[in-house]
């Protein structure tokens, strides 16, 4: 049993921990301040929407609200999955994903590692600047770039595809292309705009190691592989990480944009079914119960994903 002195000690620790946390929280009051309005942001459009996931389980009506809509249990998700298209859908938007992570992923990371590798800042700074603009056009804009690009009538790359003979091919009018071409505008896109934060972590690398790399004889992909690249692994495994998270989440704007009747049998994907079922059907509660299944990947994916990475290399998110 613990005498009277301990617990006088413990309550005493106590006391000053809570003093010092408010010290603390007092002195840096200014920072508190900032993270107010970010706070606010994911309390007022992100948790609080949360309770409107509870009309998966019910027959939702506009007019009768979440009160008054009548409970139907698991209804929606049995017949999200009883549906004869979900499964096709399902494995699009898996396939899409993966093939994201696989190439789309990599790419900002090799692009800071060569713009690294620039000395020349005046040149370095023209083609970040070039690669960071097609991040800031609307994927409807991006649609018809690329679009124009593949017409079979009138664009480049059917007229490129002439010269060695080749008859016009009509790109977003096959199942077989539609992959690529997603994958591939949202290379163009994005990942200019995701050099960003390697870079950053780049810039904090401490330069001496480079230097006594140098001394040591080692070259300029030797100190790339040695050095760069295990000192942002941190930052990589992160962003991995919150990559995986988003694994179904890969965009309504960025498929719609170029989906038609002739190649949605592998570029529909659950993002664009919500759209027609949910949006143009009205049907609130079944989309919502689709909504829900993608979340709960999503967190199975993200928790299933830190913990190998913490097993592996010690990095996680949590």
């Amino acid at each position: 049993m613990a005498s009277k002195m301990d617990i006088a000690r413990e309550g005493i620790l106590t006391f000053n921990d809570s003093k010092a946390k408010r010290s603390f929280i007092m002195k840096h009051w200014p920072l508190y301040a900032i993270s107010i309005p970010g706070l606010l942001y994911f309390i007022i459009f992100k948790y609080i929407p949360l309770f409107g996931s509870v009309i998966a389980f019910q027959d939702y009506n506009i007019f009768k609200g979440i009160r008054g809509s009548k409970w139907v249990g698991l209804e929606h998700f049995q017949r999200m999955f009883e549906y004869h298209e979900f499964l096709m859908i399902l494995k699009n938007t898996l396939l899409i994903g993966l093939y994201d992570l696989v190439f789309a992923f990599p790419i900002p990371i090799l692009l800071a590692l060569l713009l690294n590798e620039i000395r020349f800042h005046g040149y370095k700074r023209v083609v970040q600047t070039v690669i960071y603009m097609p991040h800031f056009l609307s994927w409807v804009i991006v649609g018809g770039v690329v679009v124009a690009l593949l017409s079979p009538s009138t664009g480049v790359v059917n007229h490129s595809l002439g010269w060695f003979g080749i008859e016009p091919i009509y790109f977003l009018g096959e199942n077989s292309y539609i992959r690529t071409i997603l994958i591939g505008s949202g290379i163009w896109k994005d990942s200019g705009w995701g050099t960003i934060i390697y870079l950053a972590a780049i810039a904090g690398i401490n330069p001496d190691l480079y230097e006594a790399a140098e001394m040591d004889g080692a070259g300029k992909f030797r100190q790339v592989m040695a050095i760069t690249v295990p000192s942002i692994l941190p930052v990589i495994t992160i962003l991995f990480l919150l990559h995986i998270g988003r694994f179904l989440d890969f965009g309504f704007e960025r498929v719609f944009v170029f989906l038609n009747s002739l190649n949605s049998e592998n570029g529909e994907i659950l993002d664009t079914y919500v759209y027609r079922a949910g949006l143009v059907d009205r049907q609130y509660s079944y989309t919502t119960a689709i909504g829900l299944f993608k979340s709960i990947v999503g967190l199975v994916l993200i928790v299933a994903g830190n913990s190998l990475s913490k097993k592996a290399s010690g990095e996680g998110l949590y």
